[in-house]
């Protein structure tokens, strides 16, 4: 499905990074295109890009760490770690597919005539009609998928640290060794 090893470095490690940093910007851009509408019009194309390959990469980075399970001693900690990257999938396939549909709203918008432009606006205004309820529905969705994700991302991460960390440094100073 995808590399495994990088330059000598198991992918995961690399690849980890890229989750990492993709998740918590898709969430973020997610949540403030959702609460402004002229915003997603601006981002245009680019939310829903940004948020397939936020998607794409999470099933590399899970792929090359189940390499590297493989390639590890067997830990309950490591075990741990796999059972919860498993789980961000299906949140950042929420990611997308809200932000294509906010993608798709507001192209929706774009195209409308002058005078369904004006009503909309006063519908978004007053909170009524079906635009003001759809954006609603969004800005919760948003804030829901993206909390989820974003939490789901730290506790992979923390349990990854504990994994790879755990019983292997020292808390107290080692001596030197001169040469330096």
């Amino acid at each position: 499905m995808g590399p495994t090893v990088i330059n000598g470095i198991p992918a995961h490690v690399l690849f980890v990074h890229v989750v990492v940093v993709l998740v918590p910007l898709t969430a973020l851009a997610l949540v403030v295109c959702a609460v402004r509408p002229d915003l997603a019009r601006r981002f245009g194309i680019a939310l829903p890009v940004l948020a397939v390959v936020t998607l794409v990469s999470v099933p590399l980075t899970t792929h090359a760490g189940e390499w590297l399970e493989h390639h590890v001693d067997r830990d309950p900690l490591v075990r741990r770690h796999t059972e919860l990257g498993d789980g961000l999938l299906p949140w950042t396939l929420g990611l997308f597919a809200l932000a294509v549909a906010l993608w798709w709203m507001q192209r929706r918008t774009r195209t409308a005539s002058p005078a369904d432009a004006i009503a909309a606006a006063d519908g978004e205004r007053s909170g009524t009609g079906g635009r003001g309820a759809l954006k609603a529905v969004a800005v919760v969705l948003s804030l829901v998928l993206g909390a989820g994700a974003v939490v789901q991302t730290y506790r992979i991460g923390d349990s990854g640290a504990q994994a790879a960390w755990h019983d292997n440094f020292s808390t107290t100073r080692t001596p030197e060794t001169g040469g330096r």
